[in-house]
């Protein structure tokens, strides 16, 4: 960085621990760097100073990016920062199948987490568990890639891709050397052992039980990295038994300050990491204080809409008078700005450290709802906890308790037996459908309510593994490759909606039994298209008077049912013969929360933080739902060019990664401003090419004729064709 005086400092070194040729993007980085000598990294710090002053950055910051060599480098570098920390992204593969999962020079990553520690192997585990990802650290798990053969590893190693790091780890399980895997992935020899010691470590835990385990195990362990649920898999344990073991011991985390002056000079930044080292720095407070958990690393399904609610949560009740912590693992957030709110925590969200945040901070609420899926699945545990250890808030205020919806109801809505019940006792309909906890179950739920169904795996979000199928044959290949049915992960058969629209409705509730709606969207893809990739309008279009009294009036029946208290999405099929039924019901911030609240003008998400701590509606002067008068059009961004081969058409699984806004007093107009901030290049004239599935030929007559009255060409398929005449 640059000032107008021509000073310029060197803020901070970042190395990948993939080689050249992986975008720096998609790669795993450390800071600061760890394997350049002195003076590789004081030639890289006097090529920078060079470089920003030739290109004529005269005030303000620069990134510069360089490649070494690292034949001849010797790890003897001491760092200008007392922590380390490593980033590693988050990929959606599994989103656009065809799309080969390999690294290149072209950035594929949807997110990212972080995480700080004082050692490279402690951040390194606690980055990893931050992906949500499936894995509570490195290794101590069910690894696929120990189930592959020699060729199958090998191939991973030297090509780059997302999982490289566990075909690193499954090597090494199987015994091949540093030296080898290096030659095949070119990751540098350093961190190859440091990653070959935890594989020490972890053999260590399998050769023993959790009964052997001193104080000074648990210490060394857990300055390492490895977090309870890794030390519960090694030891053939559970996670809770590892957890009270370690207490008893005496062995809990401290919390170090983000010091970047490495104890030279006085720094009081606001926000933590923990570590297992001596002296805590955090020095919690005594006075009204909220914990917010925020949503991890971006993805596709969950991105910064729930960063948004975070924030706008932390600022709200910041102004009531309440301190605000933030605790969440995402670098690329607001939420993890060291100002959004008033300390902050850069921790992994679960249950292990946020059970450790709360012991220490002992706030007075506890917020699950803005941060989408991730604080949602912590939210039964923490309570759990809270009923059972029935800690008191360190304000003095009364007991440590979640606010807003209670997880209980949060779990019934999820749950779709309890959902269904509830939804019979309120008179609202749903489509017919079922839950299968085998593959008879789906299959004889399909014969009975007729293709096309609609199938999905219970507790997701972004529509993940949703697809409609039309015959049995169809639903045994989704029930073989896309899920695993058991009775413990039900999957949900329902009809499909043909030629049905789509309506998103947010509601905000307070605790005294009122129900305002905040907005009601209408989608301008037909149903199918999963809500996160279609645009959408507010206020709506088409939709008759009598069918949002209905949305309305079950939107409001229902949120006083669940004892909302907070925000609650719904969304709503209405067919063509005008039939409204109930899709599903989200008690807690949806992703259409920051557009609807852009749209009307009114904060959501900091209104619904204000009545969680106990205001009502009344009390915020929001009373009425707002219809505006002019015209918001909402439009997804997707990435298909960064994924080649992949099918481009739109279905119920989400896979845009972005949105953008377009408004007027005109819908058409407002509708192109939403396409043009897309990327969307909007043709006037040309040739269309028509080809629609046997569901959706009877529209093509309408959309033939509206395309040659703007003057375009139409080319068809010979199959369409033929219907056409």
């Amino acid at each position: 960085m640059r000032d107008l005086a021509d000073n310029v400092v060197i803020i901070c070194s970042i190395e990948n621990i993939d080689p050249m040729g992986v975008h720096t993007g998609d790669s795993i980085t450390v800071a600061p760097a760890q394997t350049l000598t002195d003076k590789e990294y004081q030639r890289l710090r006097d090529y920078s100073v060079a470089i920003i002053r030739e290109i004529g950055v005269e005030c303000g910051g620069s990134n510069v990016q360089f490649a070494v060599n690292p034949v001849d480098g010797e790890v003897m570098f001491e760092p200008s920062i007392d922590y380390v920390v490593t980033k590693i992204p988050r990929f959606a593969f599994e989103k656009f199948p065809g799309s080969e999962p390999i690294l290149t020079t072209q950035m594929k990553s949807v997110g990212e987490a972080m995480a700080l520690g004082r050692t490279f192997q402690e951040s390194f585990q606690k980055a990893v568990r931050s992906l949500e990802s499936g894995y509570s650290g490195w290794g101590c798990a069910k690894v696929k890639e120990l189930q592959w053969d020699w060729e199958q590893l090998k191939y991973s190693l030297r090509v780059p891709n997302p999982d490289r790091i566990h075909a690193v780890y499954a090597a090494m399980k199987k015994g091949m050397k540093v030296d080898d895997i290096h030659e095949l992935s070119y990751i540098d020899k350093w961190f190859l052992t440091q990653l070959k010691e935890l594989i020490d470590v972890e053999q260590f835990l399998t050769a023993g039980s959790l009964s052997d385990l001193t104080k000074d195990d648990f210490s060394e362990i857990k300055k390492r990295g490895f977090s309870d649920k890794q030390i519960a898999f090694a030891t053939k344990s559970t996670e809770k038994e590892v957890r009270e073991k370690r207490l008893f011991l005496g062995v809990s985390p401290t919390y170090k300050r983000v010091d970047t002056c490495a104890a030279e000079f006085e720094a009081n930044t606001p926000y933590m990491y923990s570590s297992y080292d001596f002296e805590c720095e955090s020095a919690p407070t005594q006075t009204k204080k909220v914990l917010i958990l925020g949503g991890g690393p971006n993805r596709i399904g969950q991105g910064i809409e729930f960063d948004y609610c975070c924030c706008h949560t932390s600022f709200a009740l910041q102004k009531a008078g309440y301190e605000t912590i933030m605790m969440n693992s995402n670098p690329e957030t607001v939420s993890t700005d060291y100002d959004t709110s008033d300390r902050l925590y850069f921790e992994p969200l679960t249950v292990e450290d946020v059970l450790n945040v709360i012991d220490l901070e002992r706030p007075d609420g506890i917020i699950v709802q803005f941060g989408g899926q991730t604080p949602l699945k912590l939210a039964l545990p923490i309570q759990q906890y809270l009923d059972e250890h029935k800690p008191l808030a360190a304000s003095g205020a009364g007991r440590v308790r979640i606010w807003g919806t209670s997880p209980d109801s949060i779990d019934a809505a999820e749950d779709r037996e309890r959902f269904n019940a509830i939804l019979k006792e309120l008179g609202i309909e749903q489509p017919k459908g079922g839950i299968a906890k085998s593959e008879a179950d789906a299959l004889a739920i399909a014969k009975e309510i007729g293709y096309p169904v609609v199938v999905r795996p219970s507790y997701v979000l972004g529509g993940r593994a949703m697809e409609i199928v039309f015959t049995d044959e169809k639903l045994a290949t989704y029930l073989e490759n896309a899920v695993k049915v058991d009775p413990d992960l039900p999957v949900l058969v329902d009809k499909y909606l043909s030629d049905a629209i789509e309506i998103d409705v947010d509601s905000l509730s307070d605790s005294h039994g009122n129900v305002v709606i905040g907005g009601i969207m209408e989608h301008i893809e037909q149903a199918g298209v999963h809500s996160g990739d279609s645009a959408c309008v507010i206020p709506t279009k088409t939709i008759s008077s009598s069918c949002l009294d209905t949305i309305r009036s079950w939107t409001k029946n229902l949120a006083k049912r669940l004892n909302v208290c907070g925000l609650m999405n719904c969304q709503y099929a209405i067919t063509a013969s005008g039939d409204v039924y109930l899709l599903e019901a989200n008690p807690r911030a949806s992703r259409t929360v920051p557009f609807v609240s852009k749209a009307i003008g009114h904060p959501l998400a900091k209104y619904a933080a204000l009545v969680m701590s106990g205001k009502s509606l009344h009390d915020i002067n929001f009373t009425k739902e707002v219809i505006p008068k002019h015209i918001s059009v909402k439009e997804a961004v997707l990435p298909f060019e960064k994924f080649q081969g992949c099918d481009v058409l739109l279905g119920p699984e989400m896979r845009s990664t972005g949105e953008v806004m377009g408004i007027d007093w005109n819908f058409a107009i407002a509708f192109a401003k939403a396409q043009i901030a897309a990327g969307q290049k909007l043709p006037f004239l040309g040739t269309v090419f028509l080809s629609l599935n046997e569901m959706t030929k009877p529209h093509l007559e309408r959309l033939a004729k509206a395309f040659l009255e703007l003057g375009f060409k139409i080319v068809s398929t010979s199959g369409q064709h033929t219907f056409w005449n």
